[in-house]
């Protein structure tokens, strides 16, 4: 199985308002970056969906470490809150619906194909690859 990084990030001006995504895939020397803009969005859309189409964009089942600023992405999945919004019929532990459930239900048909570890790491500090995220991420919303 490849073992793969994935880098991603979502940002937004407006929240919501216009929105842009970026995944950077690695694998060995190998570098991949697709991103894309939404018109109308928020930032914790733009950053699942940064990992929806990072892990999309994998041909066969890889090993994957996906790296995040989001704490909204990564706690959903390492903190288990995505297991338990399903077991619960989509709502939280407050009783109310599942925000972006679109994007959680994509998610997790992925997560079921390739095995995945999220890491937090700290936005707009020294990670060279978040930072070039943000950046394409931002570059999308001005196409907008």
């Amino acid at each position: 199985m490849k073992n793969i990084s994935i880098y991603t990030d979502g940002a937004c001006s407006g929240n919501p308002g216009k929105g842009g995504w970026c995944a950077i895939l690695i694998y060995g020397e190998t570098e991949k970056v697709i991103s894309g803009g939404d018109p109308d969005t928020t930032n914790n859309r733009m950053e699942v969906i940064a990992a929806i189409e990072g892990l999309s964009a994998l041909k066969e089942k890889c090993a994957v470490t996906l790296y995040s600023d989001s704490a909204y992405l990564v706690n959903a999945v390492e903190q288990r809150w995505l297991s338990g919004w399903r077991s619960r019929g989509w709502v939280t532990a407050d009783k109310k619906p599942v925000k972006n459930k679109d994007l959680w239900l994509r998610l997790t048909d992925l997560l079921a194909r390739h095995d995945v570890v999220f890491v937090k790491v700290k936005g707009h500090a020294d990670n060279v690859y978040n930072n070039r995220c943000d950046e394409v991420a931002r570059g999308e919303i001005g196409k907008l």
